[in-house]
Parts: structure tokens; sequence; C-alpha cells
């Protein structure tokens, strides 16, 4: 039964999403591939990772999460299935392949002519698995180059960088209501990887006749994240301004989604400290339940948030009224939510424990249903306490996945969940 309504759904509209906790109907996800294996020591820093997973067993790890939302009923798609099918045609194949390189940097005009080449041969399956992986200097042969650039700079490994943050799905774009923020990525590393989602939004047969809105474009000058946006109900999103997120990116979705009459009336805009342990709102803040979240105990202080709402002038243009409000995060909660709230502290608050899991993201839970969440095995201390709130747990191995900085949140990106 639950399949015949899910693609029900899916045919009447392929994206809804109107809270953090519904129940999970369809996920997108990436499962890592050769991209990881394209990570060296000297590349970490330049690549946004602190450590190198094991390919082999990282894919096991991750095929573990998918399992587990498959057997809870949840539809998995996969981002490298959907853009190979998205190239429904040669024009549409080699636009990609020419913005592809061009966002990759290739300066030199007779790389980007050998690369075409090397691309052409290619399955559209092939070729989007190589583009994630990346493309090393030795993988094009003796190409002969004639220019001082290329004589000059020859020494890095790769033409086309690898990208191996690519299975958090989460960032690059993000589901709200039924429609998305394509987004622009604070990092050129990461913000080629938005591409992929642009060719599956626009030429995708699931998606191409939805006329989806777009509450973000990647192509706006400041920076949003998909780790930064939280539907917190129908009404109330909560969006962090952050260490990847800039506050005019929040007003841009504000202004568009009230526009747009899509049904948020509210936007609470968090001003988070700008470092890797604050990375996005969800790295310290995510929704298990009605009335219960996960959090960082950093952040249960008192916060800057800003209210964000919008109203109509005489013109019927929209205007967003700003307002700042400082209080304590579960006063805020409990304050849009209209209920009070429980906060669970990641480690539970101690002093080893808590850093240590918040390392490891586990203030980062999937919700696939109202108390029902998705956590990393290696978080004991605070997969405890959330049993002891009545948390059910779906627990997945994490020793290598982890190692990214990311969380099962971090790893999917919802794209239809049931209203509550």
């Amino acid at each position: 039964m639950a399949t015949v309504l899910q693609t029900t759904r899916a045919a009447s509209s392929p994206l809804h999403v109107t809270s953090e906790i519904g129940r999970l109907r369809t996920v997108l996800l990436h499962r890592p591939g050769a991209e990881l294996e394209n990570l060296t020591p000297d590349l970490l820093e330049r690549l946004l990772f602190d450590d190198i997973p094991y390919l082999q067993l990282a894919q096991s790890e991750h095929d573990s999460f998918a399992q587990v939302l498959t057997a809870n009923g949840v539809e998995v798609l996969y981002l490298e299935n959907l853009a190979a099918e998205s190239l429904t045609d040669a024009h549409i194949r080699d636009n990609l392949i020419r913005q592809f390189i061009l966002e990759a940097g290739v300066e030199s005009d007779c790389m980007k002519a050998a690369l075409i080449e090397y691309f052409r041969p290619l399955s559209n399956r092939d070729l989007i698995d190589q583009m994630m992986a990346g493309v090393r200097r030795d993988q094009l042969g003796n190409v002969r180059v004639d220019s001082l650039y290329d004589r000059v700079n020859n020494s890095y490994p790769f033409l086309c960088d690898p990208m191996p943050n690519l299975y958090f799905t989460r960032d690059p774009f993000a589901t709200i209501g039924q429609g998305i923020t394509l987004n622009h990525m604070r990092t050129l590393t990461r913000n080629r990887e938005t591409l992929f989602a642009q060719y599956i939004f626009q030429y995708h047969p699931r998606f191409r006749q939805a006329d989806i809105p777009l509450w973000f474009d990647r192509e706006e000058a400041t920076a949003l994240e998909g780790g930064d946006e939280l539907v917190l109900s129908d009404q109330v999103l909560a969006i962090g301004i952050s260490q990847r997120t800039d506050s005019g990116s929040v007003e841009r979705v504000c202004r568009r989604l009230f526009e747009a009459e899509a049904g948020f009336e509210t936007v609470l805009a968090f001003h988070i400290p700008q470092s890797r342990a604050f990375m996005h709102l969800d790295t310290v803040f995510t929704m298990v339940d009605h009335d219960k979240f996960t959090i960082h105990s950093a952040i249960e202080g008192p916060l800057t948030v800003y209210e964000i709402t919008g109203s109509r002038d005489r013109a019927g243009q929209v205007r967003l009224k700003i307002e700042q409000l400082n209080d304590k995060l579960e006063a805020i909660l409990e304050k849009y939510l209209k209920r009070r709230v429980t906060l669970i502290r990641c480690g539970s608050g101690d002093a080893i424990h808590a850093p240590r899991e918040q390392w490891n993201d586990g203030a980062n839970t999937l919700a696939i249903a109202p108390g029902e969440v998705v956590v990393y095995s290696r978080n004991h201390v605070t997969n405890q306490l959330l049993e002891s709130h009545g948390i059910k747990l779906h627990v997945i191995p994490s020793s290598e996945l982890s190692r990214g900085r990311g969380g099962p949140r971090c790893m999917s990106m919802p794209l239809y969940r049931d209203d509550l």
C-alpha cells in the first residue's frame, strides 16, 4: 500500500517537504565513488576534508544507510543516476561537458579540447562518474602542448578536481515546500556540485514538467548551503547565517517565498559562530520529534536570531520585516512551534563526550518519521540519551563516512515527506 501511495504522490508533485520530521517518502543520496580515492594528504585542505576515508568500507557503510531507508518504506534515488538520466539528448550532454570544463577552471584551450575528446565516447553514466571522480592529467595520454601556459602549469595532478563532498547531498540544494533552493556554495570546490542538480531539475523526465519554484539560484552572488536550511513546520523555517551561508542569501529566500505565498509565514535566521565546528546549522541542531531537538550545548545559551516576516505594500510589493530576538534557543522554539520543547544535548553536554561526539556529528540526525531517526553508531552517549527520551533509533556504521565531517542528515536530501 505504501508503494502505491508513494507513486501517486510522486506523480502529482515530485517535491514536497513541509517539516523536518514528517514521514520520509523519497530521498536523494550519492553513493561514495572514485572521488574519495583521488584524495591525497596534500589536497585535503583544498577539498575540505580532514582525513581520507577508505572507499570500500565507506561504500559498505553507505549501503547500510540506504538499506535502512529502503526497509522503512523510503524511495532512495541516487544523484549519479538522476544526473545521467537527465542527459536526454546530445545537445544537453554537450552543454554539460562544456559547462563542467568551464567551472573546473580549465584555462588551456589545448586541454579543453582534449577533455572534450576524452568525454565524448563515454556512456552517460560513465561520464557523470568521471566528472565526479575528477580527471587526472595522465588519463588523457600524451597531449601535445605548444603554449607556455601548458608547459609551466603542468605539475598539479588534476585537470578537473575530484568532488569528494558529493555524498553530502544535503548542501547543493534544499527542498522547501514544493520548490528548491539551488544553492551557490561558499567554495569553488563545492559549488561545482550544484551543476548536477541544475541539470536534474531542468531536464530529468521526473522533474522537468513539474514547474518547480526556484527559491534561490546557483548564479546568485552570495552563498547559501542546504545544511543551514531547516523546515521546522509548514509555517516556520530556520536558516543559519554561518561560515557557509550569507545573510543576503537568507533575505533573497525569504522574499521569494513570501512573494509566491508558499505557506511559510516566518523565517528564523540563526546567527551562529563562523567556525568549522559550527559549519552549518544542522551540525549543532536537528529536529527529532514534534517537541524534541538534538543540540550542541554550545548554542544553548542566548542566541542572536532574527524573525523575518513579509507583507505587501499598496503596490503589491513584498516588504520584509526583520526583528532581532535575543533569547535562549528553547524559548525561541517554544514561541514559534507553540509547544514545550526538550533539548537533548549531544554527548549529554559532558566536557569530554560532547566535543568528541559533536566532532562526529552526534547532533546531526535524519528523521524518517516523528520520533524515529537515523544516527551514527559511534555516538553511543548521545544515542543512549535519545533512546531515554523515547526516540526510536536506526543505527548505522560510521567509521569511514564520519571522516568527511557530516552525519545522516548531511548525507540525505529529502524530496518528499508526508505532512504532519
